[in-house]
């Protein structure tokens, strides 16, 4: 039995846009930005065992997701730096299902990865807005994606990090999981 699509992908599945304005750009740059604050409000107040409910059937954990998020940004971040710095460089793909199987990942506090995404996202956010717009088509060469470019980054990591706060939410939501001084609008 298949899964409701909305456990898997609440926002809906990735789509990259054929055309993207500076302003679009920027828009994207700034849920980055806000990312990590809005995940962290997210998390808060959840117990050890909350943290370690999967957030559907066969999916990972909260505390899993949360790392996840950083592991992958993370990445993304490197990956930028490499399209501005090397030309098509090739890049090496990970195994992100055995990455968050790893202890630190199952069972590391959520602080060391939200401090991360803290600092990450401040540092990505400034490079992507020194950016001029012939940097945003620099590319990488991707070896399950094939050609990715830094644009194409951009609208992928703004789209991941909801997607994966809106796993955490659907789940509160599912679960009753709202304390009394939680505010959703």
């Amino acid at each position: 039995m298949s899964e409701p699509h909305s456990l898997k992908y609440p926002l809906g599945p990735l789509e990259l846009p054929d055309k993207v304005s500076a302003s679009y750009r920027e828009g994207r740059i700034h849920v980055i930005q806000v990312t990590p604050r809005i995940l962290r409000q997210v998390v808060r107040g959840l117990s050890a065992a909350q943290l370690n409910t999967p957030y559907r059937p066969g999916g990972w954990t909260v505390r899993q997701l949360v790392h996840h998020i950083a592991d992958s940004h993370l990445n993304a971040y490197i990956r930028f730096r490499w399209a501005l710095t090397e030309d098509s460089p090739k890049i090496k793909a990970y195994d992100q299902d055995e990455w968050a199987r790893l202890p630190d990942a199952c069972e590391g506090p959520l602080e060391d990865s939200l401090a991360l995404l803290d600092a990450l996202h401040s540092r990505w956010c400034r490079l992507m807005r020194a950016m001029k717009d012939k940097d945003w088509k620099r590319q990488v060469h991707h070896p399950e994606d094939g050609v990715r470019s830094c644009q194409d980054f951009l609208i992928i990591y703004a789209w991941h990090g909801l997607h994966h706060i809106a796993h955490i939410v659907c789940l509160r939501d599912r679960e009753g999981w709202w304390y009394k001084g939680w505010n959703r609008s």
